[in-house]
C-alpha cells in the first residue's frame, strides 16, 4: 500500500463548500484595460439575501466569446433554453456548490454579488466548469530531503505555471470539454500547460505520456466546488475540482523537463509556503495538501 493511499486513507475531507469572495469583487474586471469597473460591493453586502437597493451592476459580456462554438448564446435568444441545475445535452450545468437560483431567467452566482452581470469572458451562464492537477515532489539535496529550518518540516514542490493573459502564477489547469471526463482535462491539462506535448515530436509525447499516466492513475481530490476567479460575474462562475498527484519518490514526473505551453508563458517547481501570491484561491488548495502531507507551510 502506497505511502500517499495511507494519509489519505484517514479521511476524505472535501472542500466543497461556499466561500466568500474577494478577487471577483471591487476591482477592474480582467482583459478589458481598465474599461470594465465593478460596482462596489462591501463585504455586509455580497449575499443575495442582504438588502442592496442602491446596486447597480455594471454590464459586460466580452465580444470575444460572442459566437464561438465553446460559448452559450445570449439569454435574449428566443430559442436558448438552458436546462439549469442539470446535464443539458453534453452541457453540464449542475453546480458542485449545490442548487443555484435562477432569477429572471438568469442564474445566480451562489456566493454573491460582484458587481458586474453578463458573462464576461467566461463561455458559459451558470457554472463553468474547470480541472487542476497539482503535481508535487519532494525537495531533495543529494537525494536526501530538504527541511525547512524554522519548521523543521520536509519541503513540498509543486509544479506552476505563469499565465498568458495576467502573468499570474498558477496552477496548470484548463476547461472540461463538453462530455470529458475529469480525468482526462487534468492530464490532458497538465500535459500541454507544463510539458509543451502540442509542440513536440511523436517519441517525444509518447515517452512523456506514458510517464505522465503512471503518476495520474494515483491521484486524489482535495477541493472540489467554487472558485474565487476574477473572471467571476453574478451570472457565470468558475468551478473546479482539484486533484492532487504526488510523485513520493520524484522518479515520474520529478525527474521530466518542464517547458511551457498552451496558455502559460512559464513553468517551474515552486517551493511550498503560505507566503505564495497564486492565481484565484489556488494557495488555499496547496495549504489543504501541506496539512495532510505535513509538510512545511
Amino acid at each position: 500500500m502506497s505511502y500517499l493511499f495511507l494519509l489519505f486513507l484517514e479521511e476524505k475531507q472535501m472542500l466543497a463548500k461556499i466561500m466568500f469572495h474577494y478577487k471577483c469583487r471591487n476591482n477592474i474586471y480582467p482583459k478589458t484595460d481598465g474599461k470594465i469597473v465593478r460596482f462596489h460591493v462591501p463585504d455586509d453586502k455580497v449575499s443575495w439575501n442582504s438588502l442592496y437597493p442602491m446596486y447597480n451592476p455594471t454590464l459586460f459580456t466580452s465580444t470575444c466569446i460572442v459566437g464561438q462554438p465553446w460559448a452559450d448564446l445570449d439569454l435574449n435568444v428566443s430559442d436558448f433554453q438552458p436546462s439549469w441545475n442539470s446535464i443539458d445535452g453534453y452541457i453540464n450545468r449542475i453546480s458542485l456548490t449545490g442548487m443555484y437560483e435562477i432569477k429572471n431567467g438568469y442564474p445566480l452566482n451562489p456566493c454573491g454579488r460582484t458587481g458586474v452581470i453578463g458573462r464576461g469572458v467566461l463561455g458559459r451562464w451558470g457554472p463553468n466548469h474547470a480541472a487542476d492537477p497539482i503535481v508535487t515532489r519532494w525537495k531533495k539535496s543529494k537525494n536526501e530531503h530538504v527541511f525547512n529550518e524554522n519548521s523543521n518540516k520536509p519541503i513540498l514542490q509543486f509544479v506552476a505555471i505563469q499565465r498568458k493573459d495576467s502573468g499570474e502564477w498558477a496552477l496548470p489547469g484548463g476547461m472540461v470539454d463538453c462530455g470529458e471526463v475529469i480525468s482526462t482535462t487534468l492530464k490532458r491539462e497538465f500535459m500541454e500547460e507544463a510539458m509543451d506535448l502540442l509542440q513536440k515530436s511523436k517519441e517525444d509525447a509518447l515517452k512523456i505520456e506514458k510517464e505522465i499516466e503512471e503518476l495520474f492513475n494515483g491521484g486524489v481530490e482535495v477541493f472540489c466546488g467554487y472558485v474565487d476567479d476574477p473572471r467571476n460575474t453574478d451570472n457565470a462562475w468558475m468551478e473546479t475540482i482539484a486533484t492532487l498527484f504526488h510523485d513520493e519518490k520524484g522518479d515520474h514526473v520529478g525527474m521530466l523537463k518542464l517547458h511551457a505551453g498552451d496558455d502559460a508563458v512559464g513553468v517551474k517547481w515552486v517551493d511550498l509556503d503560505r507566503n505564495l501570491k497564486l492565481y484565484a484561491n489556488h494557495t488555499s488548495f496547496l495549504e489543504e495538501i501541506a496539512t495532510r502531507l505535513k509538510c512545511h507551510w
